[in-house]
């Protein structure tokens, strides 16, 4: 609603909005005025979420002031040793520079947290920052008197959530700010939890568990529920965060891709990022399929997963000898030295379809042919640690994991509830060829799995995680998504006391620590650096905290070669890690950064051809499209994407400008270094850019001439760039993405 058009009678808006809706649904509704409006957006973002008929609004869209109005989508959710990992050092570097985060809000939008961990402890912390604004609010299991100097605030956000599925099921979940899931309680300690000792998930994993950003506070804001999380909800602890006082937003939560105007955490990032809030998000567990990553807005950072230098590897031993290599975090009794063997797909119950049962989906298996037997389950379907219950429930004494193809060859370790190992594609399929030919000889087959706990050093690290979503960026492919990576597989950090760490319901295994995998898990890596700089440039605008990171990211891995692809083990491009794997040390001293405000991405939208009244749906500014109009790929970006079309032009080229801002030695000069691709010509003007002064800016122009290919109507074929602006001490690196594609 236009707020510029409320009426003066009407005290608040509050007031403005409710008349409004009571006028829509009707004088004879007015009893319901209580159960139909949800929510009022007041601070993020401007209006209102209410439960309406179709015909209701209808009625809505012919009042003064409507702007527009979108429907309630749902969303699904997407550390001992990766502050080590990502080279941060007690001793020098970012962390006492930035005072280990201190003082820095960090906002964190998830399913809640268990606030007895100890990674929410507040031994070593200051007072509250007298700017904070936040409340604890108590409920069941919950109280105020919980939140201390370090969790500083909890709220939940359930009205959404409760219109669509109805009153919370108080018997499976809190309403309350406490985390039954264990999701939330993971991803705040890994951003900004407080140094734990002696820290593991049964012996798995031992070490000091931190956060990025240990000193820095946490505020929790509940928004997600056993059947997901709701837009009008995520959007009303957008509104909540920005009003309480966070200087950073850490949001594991996504869904599908759809215009800006249409995105309920596209919009609110944008109010936050209008009020100097870093907004980071997860970029999606759909890889390794190109186009699937999410949470795509050039004001958001979008972080894909890598893995670290550890792993937990338990092998398959069969028969013949052969050895498979495989991981688990099981951590009972071990499996005797030889074990009968069977494919699930072969152990149905009275050989019914062996789609069922290969899976080992629940109730498929046939106890008599699995009782005192290793299955094994091909994975998909349902959750990997439930395969594992129903192996176990059909009287199996182990389970083998194999990936299908579309997961290839990543492995993702669980704390299975029977001894468990998850196997590559291509060796899962050997295994099954191992057991089937051996049955065909009737000489049974037999093999075993071995434990071997935690390796430290394994190489090649990082990788890009098979699972991590790819661009291009389906929405806006002249904005390269993700736009960065970092660990996001097999991560230790605080669990709740609600659940085991598979969340079964058959698991009654308590832990304080869990290890789990996904973009989840690297978004917090992400949101607690953003804190650390933050806190050691406070000036900084959230989009020079993102340049910052992306230009300083690395490319290369523990063995000096560029990192590779889990899924293919091929090498990985900017499609899978954006600008590259997160460094922060570097991120500190970046030398230039790409600067940004909300003008910038007004003009950006402008480009993209949206309307008036979708820009003020999404800003509410106003504004002039004929003087922001310009190329979406001329938005300062620190990372370029191109898409040039055969079809169009007989001469394939584009000019794209840029300007960085010195934040490094005020007198300096950098020179540009071109990686450019095979038939293609890419050329920067000026290749020098002279700086007499500190936050002096200078612009610069990049040419991309490019080959015409043999493409079929509708093909694409992408190519891969670097630009490095560089003074000797500084190395400013950028990719560059040229698609080109044939029309049908």
């Amino acid at each position: 609603m236009d707020k510029s058009l409320m009426p003066s009678s009407f005290a608040t808006h509050s007031h403005w909005y409710a008349s409004t809706l009571a006028s829509t649904i009707g004088v004879e509704s007015n009893g319901r005025l209580k159960d139909s409006f949800l929510h009022v957006y007041d601070v993020a973002f401007e209006g209102f979420a209410a439960r309406m008929t179709v015909d209701q609004t209808k009625a809505l869209e012919k009042l003064p002031g409507f702007i527009a109005m979108f429907p309630d989508t749902v969303r699904q959710l997407h550390t001992t040793h990766s502050p080590e990992f990502l080279h941060l050092n007690p001793s020098q570097g970012i962390w006492p520079q930035a005072d280990y985060g201190s003082d820095v809000i960090v906002g964190v939008f998830d399913t809640g947290v268990w606030p007895e961990s100890r990674s929410f402890g507040d031994n070593g912390m200051a007072p509250v920052p007298s700017r904070w604004k936040g409340q604890c609010v108590s409920g069941p299991g919950f109280k105020a008197s919980m939140c201390n100097r370090k969790l500083v605030g909890a709220r939940i956000f359930s009205s959404g959530y409760e219109a669509f599925s109805g009153p919370i099921n108080e018997t499976a979940e809190y309403k309350s700010p406490r985390d039954s899931d264990g999701h939330g309680t993971h991803t705040a300690s890994t951003a900004a939890g407080n140094y734990v000792f002696n820290a593991s998930l049964l012996g798995y994993g031992e070490g000091t568990a931190q956060g990025m950003a240990p000193k820095a506070r946490v505020a929790v804001y509940k928004v997600c529920w056993q059947s997901g999380c709701f837009d009008s909800d995520i959007l009303a602890a957008f509104d909540q965060a920005v009003a309480d006082g966070v200087d950073v937003i850490s949001l594991s939560v996504g869904g599908g891709v759809m215009p800006y105007s249409l995105d309920s955490i596209a919009v609110g990032a944008f109010g936050a990022m209008a009020r100097g809030i870093f907004v980071s998000c997860s970029a999606g567990n759909s890889g390794p399929g190109d186009l699937s990553v999410s949470n795509v807005a050039p004001w958001i950072a979008t972080v894909g997963a890598s893995t670290m230098d550890r792993a937990f590897p338990a092998n398959v031993i069969l028969g013949d000898s052969s050895v498979y290599a495989g991981v688990s975090l099981y951590s009972g009794k071990p499996l005797p030295e030889a074990a009968p063997l069977i494919y699930a797909g072969d152990a149905g119950i009275n050989n019914s379809d062996a789609s069922s049962s290969r899976l080992c989906l629940a109730g498929s298996l046939d106890p008599s042919l699995v009782r005192g037997r290793i299955v094994l389950c091909d994975r998909g379907n349902n959750a990997r640690v439930e395969k594992g219950s129903v192996v176990l429930a059909a009287s199996g004494v182990g389970m083998i994991l194999a990936n299908a193809a579309t997961d290839g060859e990543g492995l993702i370790a669980d704390s299975h509830l029977l001894p468990a190992t998850a196997v590559g594609f291509q060796a899962g399929n050997s295994i099954r060829t191992f057991i089937r030919s051996s049955t065909s000889k009737q000489s049974p087959p037999t093999g075993t799995i071995r434990f071997y706990g935690t390796k430290l050093g394994v190489a090649p690290a990082p990788v890009v995680a098979s699972f991590s979503s790819r661009g291009l960026n389906p929405e806006t492919p002249e904005i390269l998504k993700p736009d960065l990576i970092a660990p996001g597989v097999n991560i230790l950090a605080a669990w709740t006391g609600a659940i085991g760490p598979t969340g079964l319901a058959t698991d009654q295994r308590k832990v304080e620590f869990n290890i789990i995998s996904g973009t989840s898990m690297a978004c917090p890596h992400v949101s607690g650096l953003a804190a650390l700089l933050k806190a050691a440039h406070p000036q900084w605008s959230p989009a020079a905290i993102k340049s910052a990171l992306m230009t300083s990211a690395s490319l290369i891995d523990n063995t000096a070669h560029v990192m590779s692809d889990e899924s293919t083990g091929n090498l990985s491009t900017p499609l899978d890690y954006g600008a590259g794997e997160v460094n922060p040390e570097q991120a500190l001293d970046p030398g230039l950064i790409y600067d940004l405000n909300e003008d910038d991405y007004i003009g950006f939208l402008c480009g993209l051809n949206y309307s008036t009244k979708a820009i003020r749906l999404i800003t509410r500014k106003s504004f002039s499209c004929k003087k922001k109009a310009f190329l979406p790929g001329n938005l300062n970006y620190p990372s370029f994407s191109a898409v040039l079309d055969q079809s169009s032009s007989p001469v394939l080229t584009t000019t794209l400008s840029r300007t960085v801002t010195n934040v490094g030695d005020p007198s300096s000069v950098y020179t540009a270094e071109i990686i450019a691709p095979a038939g293609m010509q890419i050329s920067v003007k000026p290749e020098k850019l002279v700086f007499a002064d500190l936050h002096q800016k200078l612009s610069y122009s990049l040419t991309i001439v490019a080959d015409r290919l043999k493409l079929l109507p509708g093909d694409s074929e992408t190519e891969f760039g670097f630009l490095t602006w560089s003074d000797g001490s500084h190395q400013v690196q950028s990719p560059i993405v040229v698609t080109r594609q044939q029309a049908f």
